[in-house]
């Protein structure tokens, strides 16, 4: 979202308009002045005339400076701004009536009645007194006596009217379109932050479950491979403890040796899955790449890694858990599928990745399959249950005979 940007761009256009109405009464009584002052002899003849304007001019000026001065602390609608409104409009229509190029400076009034007037009704009775000199100047004075001419004033009336209508209706659509749009822009900073602490949150118990889930993994593996060895090695050894035959005790020490050597295998591997170490180092695709790489070379399956769409740097905790899963996928296949190839692909989309692991093995049947099948005690469940503690999800699709298919989906969250 750039409310940023939205928002800066509303200041300058409300810092313009602010201008805008501060200087506009000033620039119309000078266009009319100027224009009053180029006709005076044509249009007002007699001296008490243009003595008479040129009083009100400056009663104008004297009245546009002192609103400039105090205005901003009496900023309307309210009492004060509307009686300066009236005293203006007032000294304005006296000008229009003498010389009709001061209907400039009645203008103005179209444009600040909304600043100034308090009240809906208020407002559209100053617009029509607006438009009173301005059809009197349009119709060359008032028409004392001719009664065309005040039909033709009351057309021009009329018309100036309609027009006010139709422009202050259109003006008000863009105000209620504006407000609408700063309604939902606000809405959208609120949600933002909303997602943002939520997002956060759901972080915090993503990594709190991956430690919880580490911990039951590590004593499962203990339990199922290193534990074992060692019950192993100690039969062994009492075995040689109660023999005295030479050969016997070669090859139970023989035996201990290599339970031994395979515990302490298992112990590194455990210490080394602790955390996916290759995510220190790599990207998730790269990470990904290598592990299958690893799994093939150690397995002597041919396995292929694809990578789809544009690679994102994803926060750590939905990397591991992409990473975690893969190679929870991997170890059941080296289990228990006895697949001839196997195929990892791994696609970023618009909001979303996924992770897919193909083989061509025997498969099975889902609804008959343990929850807690696979390696050290993690097994389907485990990784889909893994996959939606980040909002992600696991499917499975398998059918004995036919292979295996692994799908895991979780929100594309980028690193902060």
């Amino acid at each position: 979202m750039h409310t940023g940007r939205v928002t800066t761009a509303d200041g300058e256009l409300e810092r313009r308009e602010a201008v805008f109405h501060r200087w506009a009464p000033y620039f119309m009584l000078g266009l009319g002045t100027l224009l009053a002052s180029a006709t005076a002899g044509r249009i007002m003849p007699h001296t008490g005339e243009r003595i008479a304007a040129a009083v009100l001019v400056a009663a104008a000026l004297v009245l546009q400076l002192w609103w400039t001065r105090s205005g901003r602390y009496h900023r309307g609608p309210n009492t004060i701004s509307a009686t300066y409104f009236v005293a203006r409009w007032a000294i304005a229509s006296t000008l229009t009536i003498l010389n009709g190029f001061f209907a400039f400076y009645v203008v103005a009034g179209y444009y600040d009645t909304n600043e100034l007037i308090p009240g809906r009704r208020r407002k559209r009775l100053a617009l029509f007194a607006c438009s009173v000199p301005v059809a009197i100047a349009q119709a060359g004075g008032l028409p004392f006596g001719n009664v065309s001419g005040w039909l033709v004033f009351a057309g021009l009336l009329i018309a100036n009217n309609a027009l006010v209508i139709v422009l202050k209706h259109f003006a008000d659509q863009q105000e209620a379109r504006s407000l609408s749009r700063a309604a939902t822009i606000a809405e959208l900073e609120q949600a933002h932050k909303e997602n943002a602490a939520l997002q956060a949150q759901l972080l915090v118990q993503a990594r709190e479950a991956g430690i919880a889930d580490e911990r039951r993994r590590l004593a499962a593996e203990i339990h199922d491979t290193i534990a074992q060895g060692l019950t192993g090695i100690i039969a062994q050894l009492q075995v040689v403890s109660n023999t005295s035959d030479p050969a016997t005790i070669q090859d139970h020490v023989s035996r201990a040796s290599d339970l031994a050597r395979h515990s302490l295998g298992e112990a590194r591997r455990s210490v080394q899955n602790l955390a996916p170490a290759g995510l220190s180092y790599d990207g998730l695709p790269e990470a990904l790449r290598k592990t299958v790489e690893q799994w093939s070379e150690r397995t002597g399956v041919p396995a292929e890694f694809t990578l789809t769409g544009t690679a994102q740097h994803l926060h750590g905790e939905f990397s591991a858990t992409i990473l975690r899963i893969t190679q929870e996928a991997l170890a059941n296949v080296s289990k228990h599928a006895a697949a001839t190839r196997v195929g990892v692909t791994l696609s970023f989309m618009d909001s979303e990745v996924t992770v897919d692991i193909r083989d061509d093995g025997k498969g099975f049947d889902p609804l008959t399959l343990p929850a807690r099948s696979g390696t050290g005690g993690f097994g389907l469940e485990g990784m889909r249950a893994r996959a939606e503690r980040i909002a992600g999800s696991l499917t499975v699709e398998a059918e004995p005979g036919f292979g295996t298919a692994v799908s895991a989906r979780v929100p594309l969250v980028l690193h902060a």
